[in-house]
């Protein structure tokens, strides 16, 4: 699976690991609100009719109209209303009115908005890791493909067929990446998507993802792109966030992490995936990082 993914976005998602938590049609009508917190989960919706205004915590609310697709790898919390919102005496408890059907508002008001909303996780022991190298949320607007895949989600997991899983952890992963490459990589915050709208940088991201057991150096990557290593880090650390060996050290510990809760494979071999020349070079690094040794870290469960 790790040596599958070809370029940079692709390796990030294959390793995430996305599975469908919840997925649901919401219809509302009338004045509405409904309120989540302390989720940490991974949050998806596509705009189907009308309008709502969506208000995550930490940013500024933002107005979602139909054909609008919103993506937010973690999710802490969120608000989501009619345009001008219920008084507070006005029951928010969503009304479930059939297999994967939701209704908000009023039951007597006609329903004006239409939602397809998904909440998933990602079963990758390195999902906080990975997760900061994505934007906190893409908000895109008329992108057919998108809003194309999610009523297949839908459906998906309303269906109890052969392959389920294996169908559904797929079309995550393509929305995921359509999500991702959709935004307007001038707008985005630094990290991985803009260092990927950087052609001075492509070559250094593609190395680190896919070479991950190789040599790695900041003078290398700088003579690929053509730059001084000073202008070439400089540039690195503005628009990824981190310095290139950081982001490098992140990258091959988020691999470790996989391949030690997966198992079947000795430290040494661990360490030579990505790049180190032995077990306890890859220890010390791996305690430096993670805070505990990587035998301590694949016999965790995590719990």
């Amino acid at each position: 699976m790790l040596d599958s993914a070809s370029d940079p976005l692709s390796s990030v998602v294959t390793l995430l690991r996305p599975a469908v938590s919840i997925s649901k049609m919401v219809e509302a009508g009338g004045q509405w609100l409904v309120e989540r917190h302390n989720m940490a989960s991974p949050f998806y919706c596509a705009m189907v009719e009308g309008q709502c205004r969506l208000h995550v915590i930490g940013r500024d609310p933002v107005t979602l109209r139909a054909g609008d697709f919103v993506l937010i790898p973690h999710l802490q919390g969120f608000t989501m209303s009619s345009e001008v919102p219920p008084s507070p005496h006005v029951p928010r408890l969503p009304l479930e009115t059939g297999p994967g059907l939701f209704r908000l508002g009023l039951p007597e008001a006609p329903v004006d908005v239409r939602a397809l909303v998904g909440h998933c996780r990602f079963d990758t022991p390195a999902s906080d890791l990975l997760v900061s190298l994505l934007p906190e949320m893409i908000h895109v607007s008329g992108q057919g493909r998108l809003t194309a895949l999610v009523p297949v989600i839908h459906e998906e997991t309303r269906a109890d067929r052969p392959g389920r899983e294996m169908i559904l952890e797929r079309l995550l992963e393509v929305l995921l990446i359509e999500a991702l490459r959709s935004g307007p990589a001038a707008t985005l915050p630094p990290g991985l998507l803009r260092g990927l709208s950087d052609s001075k940088l492509t070559s250094a991201l593609q190395r680190i993802h896919t070479e991950a057991g190789g040599a790695l150096s900041v003078s290398e990557m700088a003579k690929d792109a053509g730059m001084s290593r000073s202008g070439f880090f400089e540039r690195f650390r503005r628009e990824v966030g981190r310095a290139p060996m950081e982001y490098a050290t992140d990258w091959r510990m988020a691999v470790a992490k996989t391949l030690l809760r997966q198992g079947g494979l000795t430290i040494t071999e661990i360490a030579l995936k990505v790049g180190y020349g032995s077990a306890s070079a890859f220890g010390l690094a791996f305690v430096r990082h993670e805070g505990q040794s990587p035998g301590a870290f694949a016999n965790d469960d995590g719990s």
